[in-house]
Formats: C-alpha cells, structure tokens, sequence
C-alpha cells in the first residue's frame, strides 16, 4: 500500500465558499472544511473574527464581506494562535487586533515554528504565503471577558476564555442579542478536530460545558457549515465531545496497557474512522492529535512545539 500523502499536501482543490448572513449585519464565511471566518457590523465599524493564512487569502474575504457593507474594520479578534488563522491579518487594516493574553504569549513562544509547520501541512491555504509580513501580535489582550459596545441598539459582542481546549487561548465572540456564538476551533461542524496543542481532558469536560451554556441558536465553528437551531447546535458541541472522549478512551487504554504510540493511533484511527473518517482533515489530523495526547497522558502539560521536522517524524513514525 502506497504511504498516504504527509498531512493535506496533496489536497490542492480549490473550495467551495459559502457567506451567509446570519442575521442583521451578523456574517460568516464557510468554505467545505477549510477554515471560516466571521464578522459583525458595529454602529459605523465591523468586528472581524478570524483572519485566514495570507493577506492574499483574506483580502479575498474581504471583498466578498465589501459587497454587503463598507464600514472600516476596528476590531479583528483572533480566536488563537495558529496559523492560518493569523497570519492574514495586514490585510485588514484593523485599529485594534484582539486576542486571549495566552494567545499573545503563544505567538512569542512559538509563533515561528507554527507558521512553518502549518504552511508545509496545509499548502493550499498558504496562497500568496510570501504576502505575510511577519508574525501576528495582538494589540489588546484580556484574560477572562471583554466586551465590545456595537452601538446604537445592535447591542455587545461578548468575547469570552472557556478555558483551556484547542490551545491554551482559545475564545469565543457571542452575541447576546441574536444567541449566535462565534466558537473558533472549540467546535467542528463535521470536520475532524486537530488537538495537537490541546488540553483533551479540559477541552471535553469543563471548556466543552461553559460552550454548551450559552445556549447558542446559532454555531460557527472553526471548519464546516454553520449550525442553526439549537438542537443542531447541541448536536455539533456533543460530535466534538465524542471524538475526544473516544480518543481519551482508547489512547488511553493502550497507554496504561504500556502498549506503544503506534499501537495508540491505530487503535485510536480504528475507533474513530468509522464516524469519523469521511470529515475534512481526518487522516491529517489523527497522527498529530494522538501525539499529543500520548504526551498529555505521559504527564506533559504544554503541547511539545510542532515543527515542520517533528512534523514529518512524527507523520513517517505512525502511518503504515
């Protein structure tokens, strides 16, 4: 049998993107599993949540978000750190770039290695990857809650930490006014979870349970559609849980077994393709999330930092 790919190199088809207004001057951008964006239109200026990989890329976002309103961008919350959420952000010309204070920190510990990590995993996403300036670093920080005034009676966009999940900084945007949450990487939408920088066990219980708490009618996540209906919100936060409480489960099975990180991912794939398989990213993402989670249970708290050589060590250690 041929090895598989590394990551999603060889996934080089263009995606289908979907806007969506969500409700009065409430956007998202969806694009079959790659990752999506969001903005929201103040009184006389817009919050963009997100920022894509290049400021080719983003500014491509933007143009489609100018047919619909052409207010200046004062606010660009960024839900984390990686990549190819980031590192678009020249483009938007934001007076303000808002992130988690851990996200500020990750970007100085290890921003570096995740941009040529993330590049050499998803190099479709990087288009125009000579357009990134430098790294991203936010100009305003928070640690629990901040709240953004919209003006007039469009009402506060709430950007809140639920603890520690996808990374260590992940938040979320919500609007109480229209119960839409903006959840980042914190939920998929059928789209395979990527947790090599996560906290699985925090991320499954106690972050997991303050996002199912908002009660939200509608969900962005980080990758697939958009979820409506609360129902079908409680649905996509439950899919999330199960892939990391299955994962938890059989890593950890074979961890207190004193079985190997091979045996883990294979019995981990064998669990989760099933369900699993078909999502966005799954085969990309499965080495690089039991990896982590093989450390976590081996007692290291902070993700080890990825770089494109661990990468392909890691990749080459566990396919067939």
């Amino acid at each position: 049998m041929a090895q598989k790919a590394f990551a999603s190199s060889a996934d080089l088809d263009e995606k289908e993107r979907t806007l969506e207004v969500l409700a009065d001057g409430v956007y998202a951008l969806t694009a079959e599993g790659d990752p999506n964006v969001g903005a929201v239109e103040g009184e006389d200026f817009v919050v963009c949540f997100e920022a894509l990989a290049t400021p080719v890329v983003a500014r491509e976002w933007l143009a489609m978000l100018r047919q619909h309103t052409d207010k200046p961008v004062r606010y660009l919350v960024l839900s984390h750190y990686h990549a190819v959420r980031v590192l678009g952000a020249s483009a938007f010309d934001a007076d303000v770039i808002v992130a988690h204070e851990n996200t500020r920190a990750l970007v100085a510990e290890r921003g570096a290695e995740d941009w040529e990590s993330e590049f050499g995993r998803m190099p479709r996403l990087a288009k125009g990857a000579d357009s990134v300036p430098g790294l991203t670093w936010p100009t305003l920080t928070f640690s629990d809650r901040l709240t953004i005034d919209l003006g007039g009676d469009r009402g506060d966009l709430v950007l809140d930490y639920c603890g520690r999940g996808h990374t260590e900084g992940d938040l979320v945007a919500w609007l109480p006014q229209h119960k839409i949450l903006f959840a980042g990487d914190l939920v998929e939408a059928e789209a395979a979870l990527y947790t090599g920088d996560a906290f699985h066990r925090e991320w499954a219980s106690s972050t997991l349970d303050r996002v199912a708490a908002y009660g939200a009618e509608q969900l962005v996540g980080g990758r697939g559609g958009v979820t409506k209906g609360r129902s079908a919100v409680g649905a996509a936060i439950d899919q999330t849980r199960e892939f990391l409480t299955v994962m938890i489960r059989e890593v950890g099975a074979v961890h207190e077994a004193g079985g190997t990180l091979k045996d883990a991912f294979d019995r981990a794939h064998a669990a989760l393709e099933p369900g699993y398989g078909h999502w966005p990213i799954f085969e990309h993402c499965l080495p690089f999330d039991v990896s982590r989670l093989w450390d976590e249970l081996s007692g290291v708290d902070r993700p080890v930092i990825w770089t494109a050589e661990r990468d392909r060590e890691v990749w080459d250690r566990l396919q067939d």
